[in-house]
């Protein structure tokens, strides 16, 4: 195995705001080298969040090169690698986000998510953050630098395979039930967790006639649900909705009347912090739809 690690920091919440980047370099199992460049954003003020985690202040970077500048030098780096990111649904946002800014064409490359392998190689643990991975497999961390990031996801990633007989690329959909995620000119493929269960079959959710609710905004029509609530299981609220008397539905469809958005995981939604599900919802409102999008709170006070 031979792969990158890749870390960013950003100087906002803005994707396209990296103030620092971070590679470690890994042949034969081994770590041969780590590499760090501060980095001037395109934006001139810092966010005091970002600030507070990673310690970069606007002095520090303004004399470092831009983004564009240092494309250059790292390109050669990245193309046509394997890369590894703790939690890469943000890294590679940057990424793109950062090239699309300053106009430049993606390279091509694959890379995969060491928050996302790691659930299948430490089931049961409380967190997989990079902290609390790094503790329990006794990694040095000084968090929240790219540098030391990337070498401790590298070290991470070394061990994760260790674990898991993992030799190649081939070998992740099946020992680490992950895809391979691809950046390639024009766009992108994201890494993700395969599913490891059949998912279920709605048609057996089968509502109590006698609990009907002739008068209740969910009765005959289509809702479906993303996300995670807080006050009761998905099943436990699709059964609700049968009950009422309404169609529970598994995706968003133009027969989708409500979606019904609980809270969602950060890590696996998309950059603007939607689902898949509500991705589309927006896009069906957009061209017309009366599909409407309901918090968990509206939700509760119709049933």
């Amino acid at each position: 195995m031979e792969f990158i690690t890749i870390d960013f920091e950003t100087a906002t919440s803005k994707r396209d705001s990296p103030c620092e980047i971070g590679l470690t370099f890994v042949q034969d199992g081994q770590i041969v080298d780590t590499k760090s460049w501060l980095i001037k954003p395109m934006y001139e003020e810092f966010d005091y969040f970002n600030v507070l985690i990673h310690g970069i202040k606007p002095e520090h970077v303004a004399d470092k090169p831009e983004f564009d500048e240092l494309w250059d030098e790292i390109k050669p780096l990245v193309e046509n690698r394997f890369l590894i990111a703790h939690n890469a649904s943000f890294d590679m946002s940057v990424l793109r986000r950062t090239l699309e800014a300053y106009q430049l064409p993606f390279p091509s490359l694959n890379y995969s998510c060491s928050y996302i392998f790691s659930k299948k190689v430490w089931p049961g643990l409380p967190a997989y953050d990079l902290k609390t991975l790094c503790r329990i497999n006794n990694i040095e961390l000084a968090h929240h630098r790219a540098g030391s990031d990337s070498r401790a996801t590298a070290e991470l990633s070394i061990k994760a395979f260790e674990l898991s007989g993992v030799s190649s690329l081939n070998d992740f959909p099946e020992k680490l039930k992950t895809s391979i995620g691809q950046l390639y000119q024009g766009g992108y493929r994201p890494s993700e967790s395969n599913r490891t269960h059949s998912a279920k079959d709605l048609n057996k959710i089968v509502g109590d006639p006698s609990r009907h609710k002739r008068d209740s905004m969910f009765y005959g029509r289509t809702v479906v649900f993303t996300g995670v609530l807080s006050s009761m299981s998905r099943g436990e609220a699709q059964q609700t909705i049968a009950d009422i008397g309404g169609i529970v539905g598994a995706n968003v469809t133009k027969e989708t009347d409500f979606l019904i958005v609980g809270q969602q995981d950060y890590r696996l939604v998309g950059d603007d912090g939607m689902s898949s599900k509500q991705e589309k919802a927006v896009r069906l409102i957009e061209k017309g739809s009366t599909l409407e999008i309901l918090s968990e709170d509206d939700f509760l006070k119709n049933i």
